[in-house]
């Protein structure tokens, strides 16, 4: 008997039979892709979220750095330094107070107008609370205001901090600062109120030393 035309070792042998082929389609189709190349979302959330960051960051310091002045926040500036706050002040505290107020948080809470906002912070112009007793109104900004307060006939319910050197201030204003800017409220947009001065601001914080801010119910026991 002869032997299978195929075995004949006079033929060539294929390299690679139709079974192996087909084996070997089988198993790259069963393949799972590479992970790596998969479209993730995370790594963009992060690219938004860490240039919000920077652009809040941004726009924060270009506000509120002041110019980057150390004399602007300099709490330990001495007496008769060629351009110190303290001779502005006795100069024109109106222009010194007017500079804190707009390097502050009060010009964010209460406006360059002074007009305050609607609903939320109440306005500077024609108030009582301001232009009214020196008493009140000193404590309000040396040591904050809480609760409810009605102001030209507008109820208010909002959060004033403290800006005087007390316990419990993020600002540790001076004395002469905190006079500064009150004289300034007290006479700009049209207010009447009269100046604030160094030493009844002194007196007052001398006083009443570290408290809780204020309430309209103790504010309106005073003269």
């Amino acid at each position: 008997m002869n032997a299978p035309l195929n075995s004949d070792p006079r033929l060539d042998q294929a390299a690679v039979t139709d079974e192996s082929l087909l084996a070997a389609h089988a198993k790259l189709l069963g393949k799972q892709p590479d992970e790596k190349a998969r479209y993730k979302l995370l790594p963009l959330n992060l690219l938004f979220i860490f240039s919000g960051l920077i652009f809040f960051a941004g726009t924060y310091l270009n506000r509120y750095s002041g110019r980057f002045d150390p004399r602007i926040f300099d709490e330990n500036a001495k007496p008769g330094l060629a351009g110190g706050t303290a001779d502005a002040a006795q100069a024109d505290p109106v222009a010194v107070g007017k500079k804190l107020f707009n390097n502050a948080t009060c010009n964010t809470c209460h406006q360059a107008t002074g007009l305050g906002m609607p609903g939320a912070i109440p306005p500077l112009v024609g108030s009582d609370w301001v232009t009214g007793s020196e008493e009140r109104v000193i404590r309000i900004v040396l040591h904050g205001l809480q609760g409810p307060i009605k102001v030209n006939g507008v109820d208010y319910n909002s959060a004033m901090p403290p800006f005087g050197r007390v316990a419990g201030s993020g600002f540790n204003w001076s004395d002469d600062k905190v006079a500064a800017v009150l004289t300034y409220i007290r006479q700009d947009w049209g207010n009447k109120g009269g100046p604030i001065t160094t030493e009844k601001v002194a007196a007052i914080r001398a006083k009443e030393g570290d408290r809780k801010p204020w309430t309209v119910a103790e504010l309106e026991k005073l003269p």
